[in-house]
């Protein structure tokens, strides 16, 4: 029972910790953002890479997705101009995984102190960058207590038929991955929570991978909902991520044990090895469906036509 209550604890304080970091990024850079999207969105190739830079400084897809269909819902962006970014989000999501896939045990205990000095002592922008510091250097100490606590909650039986639910196929693991993520609102947790049972040896490399597939999936829950009252091309653009979304991952299911073979060589730790494979698999991904933008614009304006 303990080691649930410890369980969700983490979970907890990553989220506090996602939203802290999140919030001082956002304090510093939240007006250069606004500038560049409507600057950047003239070109398709732009609007991919600001998209990137934006989504890794904010740490979050659906952070980002949200602001995109805040200007869409506005008219200030267009659905189809909103299709690039949407590409770009995905890969610059992955920076977030590859940051905490890093051992920094005692470098962690520097970002704490750190940020804790520059919140303290620090006049406003300082305070901003003590936030980013404390908020980065607390979500390393929730990977590090997700590795510890993994062994303790194997013992539980909820968590034993979780973990047996994930082994039955690559699917159930896909649909957990997606639910939970969901739930949650946030891939980072889902998958900061995944690599330490990974870490723990609980959950394989496999089972891994098709969860994070599915976290790419339910990830795009934040944006439906904020969708939902902005308007016809706000839910377009939120219907056009998660059809993006699914059809990766139909896409990367028929070579998943390849796949996983060729994850296996990337790197000993299971953590960096899910990080890379979410890289990789987003930017291949983005990458494949960049040239059919107009082809995707127009499948999407098919299954969710304007009104006439």
């Amino acid at each position: 029972m303990m080691a649930i209550i410890y369980f969700c604890a983490l979970i907890f304080i990553f989220l506090w910790s996602m939203g802290l970091l999140r919030k001082g990024l956002m304090a510093l850079t939240s007006s250069r953002i606004e500038k560049s999207l409507l600057l950047f969105t003239d070109h398709p190739v732009k609007a991919f890479l600001v998209s990137i830079v934006f989504t890794g400084v904010l740490q979050s897809s659906s952070a980002f997705m949200v602001i995109v269909i805040g200007f869409v819902s506005t008219g200030i962006l267009t659905f189809k101009k909103s299709i690039p970014m949407i590409l770009g989000t995905n890969i610059g999501s992955t920076f977030t995984t590859e940051f905490i896939a890093i051992k920094m045990d005692v470098f962690m205990w520097v970002l704490i102190a750190t940020g804790l000095v520059c919140i303290i002592f620090g006049q406003r922008s300082f305070r901003h960058a003590g936030k980013s510091l404390f908020g980065l250097g607390m979500i390393f100490f929730c990977i590090q207590g997700f590795s510890k606590i993994a062994g303790m909650m194997t013992s539980q039986p909820e968590t034993l038929r979780f973990l047996e639910m994930m082994q039955h196929s690559d699917w159930t693991a896909i649909l957990s991955g997606t639910i939970l993520t969901a739930i949650v609102h946030s891939s980072s947790v889902c998958i900061g929570i995944l690599m330490g049972f990974m870490n723990e040896g609980t959950v394989a490399l496999q089972e891994g991978i098709s969860f994070v597939l599915g976290s790419n999936v339910g990830t795009c829950i934040t944006a439906v909902m904020a969708a939902i009252s902005g308007g016809l091309a706000a839910r377009q653009t939120a219907y056009a991520h998660v059809v993006f979304n699914v059809l990766g991952v139909l896409l990367c299911l028929p070579f998943l044990t390849l796949i996983t073979q060729f994850v296996a060589l990337l790197a000993s730790s299971p953590a960096q090895q899910i990080a890379h494979f979410s890289l990789l698999f987003n930017v291949a991904s983005s990458l494949l469906f960049f040239p059919f933008i107009r082809p995707f614009h127009a499948m999407i304006l098919f299954l969710l036509p304007n009104q006439t």
